[in-house]
């Protein structure tokens, strides 16, 4: 056989970035006539092949010499070598005699007795080949499935490998690391050659693997669901994509919950299988349907497990962690099980429920009885039941679905299955598993009664309100709502909240207020709080999208009130988003932390994620940007571990205003960058208008008025137009950009709506920014230092510590402007302190900037004497931990060149010179 490579590749090489570089690397180690050889080591599927026909395309000015392992011909004395040798043959009769005659069995001739000296005389003969060849041109040997190669093959290349730094030959090996489970050894053939290990696929490689091969429309809720089944295999997903039917992807067919059996994943597993005695396959089997097969249960399952459990190991299917025996982290289960027969799997259970019962594990015993029943069952059904119930007071929602999803199949009442699918999808979207949850409520759709159904849309509209496009999660949820209106009031009310919620993320306040005459029909004024707390809401937000504050204050403050004294953590979370509109931003975020709480002490992690965007704004409201940050960045962790990723977007535009108020660009730019593409696919109004102000506080920052101008003027078109509430709040910053372009009157006419929102709400810390915008709008000194005084004051008064630095930044400018240099300087030293206390350190540099044009010699450079900043303190204790730059840029959202930024400053703070130092300090 003639193996060749693939001399194009169809689609990118997706998550490999570091292992391409390292691989490309050896190339450039070529000149100088030096040669060197790696091993890739893998499991099946994890890419080996593509990564060399990747490396092949990288190798301009290379002789290429490609071979590759073969079953069929393992067993066939030096086909390897001949392969990779083959191109080269018209060079044997250059080399010296000896040399020459010492390669005849690798052409298939007979072995001639004088030119055979010792063992050696093949390895050499092929190393000084590959050495010719190279002093021509240099070589590239590519050796996949090396793990197949006949075994003189095997033994002569890597030879010819370990000797290739004295003959310009690069050697690169694949090798599936669960069929030669030596390959990490020091004893193993390639003996000191360096290793490149092929890992799992993040998630971000594995989404734009399938989008290369189903394109950017794949559904979010499909491509979810196959990167679970897929486990990070890049064939798995490959082939997973191109299994699927117009059915899977218009919704109508569930997920395919495993690679194709047929494909060449589950086929290359099955060889493996195939080759294991029948005890050995039977140790995979009981691991493959188990999450781990502990000592106990395996000496009761297998009584003479010893020498096929070692059996099994050695496969490299299976590892055994400590007394207990897992699938290999590497193997894609869902694989490994449709690789094995049906019988096989059923044999397992059946082994499993036995000695479950044996030791006194009924659950275990059910799960296995269940998986494997045929027929329904109402006994088994009632203990699936039982099971499920348990885990939900447990919060064990994951545990929960899959026992109400199987004791559905098992029942035969097509009413008792869709109740049963209904709370299977329930569980499924607490445990963030959309997908599953939307696959559930479809199957439980066409068994389900009017209420039922009923029921199935709402569940439906808040996964599509907190994943997919919010304007048809409002359609769904307002049906919904008129469907239940008549029978079930607090559901009815419930979906019509869900439905305001949705139209306000979309922007969409028209349909906001005719949702709020549905809710003013449904919840009269002395309905019990659950629908009092919906009607005084919408009355509250649909005066305030008007515009006609002083109408929105009273029930605005009913509703924060209602928040306290009710444990229900949706009505807290609207009493946060009602304070936050107040302009309380500490009773709001209590509200919101409060609501969390709730919600997790219910088991129910689902609402968590909307009731952070709250307590983040409301921290962002108060100038409290650290603890702005930390609940950001925590209700991105939850929002994304859920995959509710309209309220990720959510959150990312707070971080990325919050780096935009801290003047980093970059790390603002990339966190804005992050969210627009779904900003855009979905019409999110609300994050939106959030990321609009973002933008223009970063061309603010960075002296661009004009850009910063332009960029607030747009808030009042498209969807972010609708978003009264951010629209009004950034009036202050947009008056900064307006005055500094010379647009005074369109900043006074700004200005009226804001200060009669913040006169009417009574928050302090609005009334503050509205006397900063009139210092800035004065014409005389009188008024504007009056203006700038009484804005100072009530910052202190509202414990508001950015706003206060920023405002006396823009006094201290006006006072220098107006030759009041000492009194500018005492309002910037508080200013330069403020910021470096918030970790802004831009605003550091021109708080100091504009004290030394004070005439003061400044801080220079923000290497502060006090304390770490909140953000510097992360940064630090995840450097002891052992993170990387590139981790703690994931980490907290920032740019790797922010984190740089921090380190520098940390250090010189500390005044350490390494990371073991700094790691020392935090141990």
């Amino acid at each position: 056989m003639l193996a060749v490579w693939d001399d194009t590749l169809a689609h990118p090489v997706r998550g490999r970035d570091r292992e391409l570089a390292t691989l490309t690397g050896l190339l450039d180690n070529t000149s100088g006539r030096r040669g060197t050889g790696m091993v890739v080591v893998g499991a099946p599927g994890t890419g080996k092949t593509t990564l060399l026909n990747a490396l092949v395309e990288h190798a301009e000015g290379f002789q290429v010499l490609w071979a590759e392992g073969s079953a069929a011909e393992s067993d066939v004395r030096f086909a390897g070598v001949e392969q990779l040798l083959r191109p080269l043959e018209s060079l044997v009769s250059l080399l010296p005699d000896d040399r020459g005659r010492a390669l005849r069995p690798v052409w298939g001739l007979p072995a001639d007795d004088e030119g055979q000296v010792g063992s050696l005389a093949v390895p050499a003969a092929v190393s000084a080949l590959l050495g010719l060849a190279a002093r021509r041109q240099p070589v590239l040997c590519c050796v996949d499935s090396a793990h197949l190669l006949d075994s003189a093959s095997l033994s002569a290349l890597a030879f010819a490998a370990r000797r290739a730094h004295h003959a310009g030959v690069v050697f690169v090996f694949a090798v599936d690391c669960t069929a030669d489970t030596e390959v990490d050894t020091e004893t193993s053939v390639w003996g000191e050659l360096p290793r490149l290990r092929l890992g799992r696929l993040d998630d971000e490689a594995a989404h734009a693997l399938l989008r290369d091969r189903l394109g950017a429309s794949l559904p979010h809720d499909l491509a979810d669901s196959l990167l679970d089944v897929g486990h990070g295999n890049p064939l798995a997903l490959v082939e997973l994509a191109e299994s699927l039917t117009p059915e899977h992807l218009c919704g109508r067919a569930a997920p395919p919950s495993s690679p194709p059996p047929e494909g060449r994943l589950c086929r290359t597993l099955g060889h493996r299988l195939s080759a294991l005695s029948e005890g050995a396959r039977e140790v995979v089997a009981l691991a493959g349907i188990s999450e781990g097969l502990d000592e106990q249960l395996t000496c009761r399952v297998l009584p003479h497990h010893r020498s096929t459990l070692a059996e099994a190991v050695r496969s490299g299917l299976v590892v055994l962690d400590g007394d207990t025996v897992r699938t290999a982290a590497d193997t894609v289960p869902s694989a490994l099980l449709a690789a094995l027969t049906p019988q096989d799997i059923v044999q397992a259970h059946h082994r499993m429920a036995e000695a479950a019962e044996a030791v006194g594990d009924r659950d275990r015993a059910v799960w296995h009885r269940a998986a494997i029943a045929m027929a329904p069952d109402p006994a088994l059904v009632a203990d699936l039941d039982d099971i499920a119930e348990r885990a939900r007071a447990a919060a064990a929602h994951a545990t929960a679905a899959a026992a109400s999803e199987r004791a559905a199949a098992l029942t035969s009442d097509t009413k008792e299955r869709a109740r049963r699918l209904v709370a299977a999808a329930t569980d499924h979207w607490a445990s963030g598993r959309p997908q599953r949850a939307r696959t559930a409520l479809r199957l439980a759709a066409p068994l389900s009664d009017s209420v039922l159904g009923a029921r199935v849309s709402r569940l439906a509209g808040e996964i599509e309100l907190r994943r997919g496009d919010p304007s048809v999660a409002a359609t769904k949820l307002i049906s919904t709502a008129r469907q239940l209106a008549s029978t079930h009031r607090t559901l009815a009310a419930s979906a019509l909240m869900l439905a305001g919620e949705a139209s306000f993320v979309a922007g969409d306040n028209a349909r906001y207020c005719l949702t709020a005459k549905d809710a003013a029909l449904l919840c009269g004024p002395e309905e019990w709080p659950a629908t009092r707390v919906v009607r005084e809401h919408f009355t509250a937000m649909s005066a305030t999208f008007r515009g006609e504050h002083s109408a929105a204050a009273a029930p605005l403050r009913s509703l924060v009130e209602l928040g306290e004294t009710t444990p229900d953590p949706t009505a807290k979370t609207l009493a946060s988003q009602a304070a936050f509109t107040l302009g309380d931003a500490e009773r709001s975020r209590d509200l919101a932390l409060q609501a969390v709480v709730c919600a997790r002490a219910r088991g129910d992690e689902s609402g968590v994620p909307w009731a952070l965007v709250y307590a983040a704004l409301s921290a962002l409201l108060s100038g409290q940007l650290s603890a702005a940050s930390t609940t950001a960045l925590e209700g991105l962790q939850v929002a994304r571990s859920l995959g509710q990723s309209n309220s990720a977007v959510d959150h990312v535009t707070v971080l990325a205003m919050l780096a935009a108020l801290q003047g980093d660009e970059e790390t603002a730019l990339q966190r804005l960058q992050a969210a627009n593409t779904e900003l855009a696919e979905r019409g999110l109004g609300r994050p939106s208008a959030l990321a609009t102000w973002a933008a223009a506080c970063v061309d603010l920052a960075h002296d661009r008025p004009a850009e910063a101008f332009d960029r607030f003027r747009r808030m009042t078109v498209g969807r972010s137009r609708h978003c009264v509430p951010l629209r009004v709040m950034a009036v202050p910053h947009f008056v900064e950009a307006a005055v500094r372009c010379g647009e005074k009157e369109v900043a006074r006419r700004s200005l009226v709506t804001f200060e009669h929102w913040a006169n009417t709400t009574g928050g302090t810390a609005r009334v503050a920014l509205a006397h900063r915008c009139h210092a800035l709008l004065a014409e005389q000194d009188g008024e504007a230092q009056e203006r700038f005084t009484e804005a100072v004051r009530l910052h202190r008064e509202a414990d508001a510590p950015y706003d206060l630095a920023v405002t006396q930044l823009l006094y201290a400018s006006h006072l220098r402007r107006s030759r009041r240099p000492k009194q500018a300087r005492e309002l910037l030293r508080e200013a330069v302190q403020l910021f470096d206390d918030l970790g802004a350190t831009h605003w550091v540099e021109r708080a100091s900037q504009e004290l030394r044009a004070c005439g003061h010699p400044g801080r220079g450079k923000p290497h502060l004497s006090r304390g770490l900043s909140p953000q510097q303190e992360r940064i630090a204790q995840l450097v002891a931990d052992g993170a990387t730059n590139k981790e703690i840029a994931t980490q907290l959202f920032i740019s790797h060149r922010t984190v740089d930024h921090h380190l520098r400053n940390i250090f010189a703070k500390l005044d350490v010179r390494s990371r073991v130092q700094l790691a020392a300090l935090f141990r």
